[in-house]
């Protein structure tokens, strides 16, 4: 398996992701090509709870234009990953004060 800081790389921030956690959901941003499993270890060993599912999604980047150089850039390819928990588990860093 692969080091955790290389399959997550960071927590997603919104308004859906904090609604999601209500359901013992976590959104974070994955590495484009770690698999399933290796989210579910990396949860499982960085933050210690018992993980029920992994659900992934490849989000295409967007296409970015420049008025001023009139040329066409695009934003990273990202994939993302939801990590259901079992139960009552829950992660901290993420828990509304």
């Amino acid at each position: 398996m692969r080091d955790v800081e290389q399959v997550l790389l960071r927590p997603v921030v919104s308004e859906k992701s904090y609604a999601l956690m209500d359901n013992g959901v976590y959104v974070f941003i994955v590495a484009n090509d770690a698999t399933k499993i290796e989210v579910r270890q990396a949860v499982e060993q960085l933050f210690g709870v018992r993980v029920a599912k992994v659900n992934v999604m490849n989000r295409k980047g967007k296409v970015r234009h420049n008025r001023r150089t009139n040329t066409v850039g695009h934003r990273p390819d990202r994939k993302r990953a939801l990590v259901t928990l079992v139960g009552g588990d829950r992660i901290d860093l993420f828990e509304k004060s």
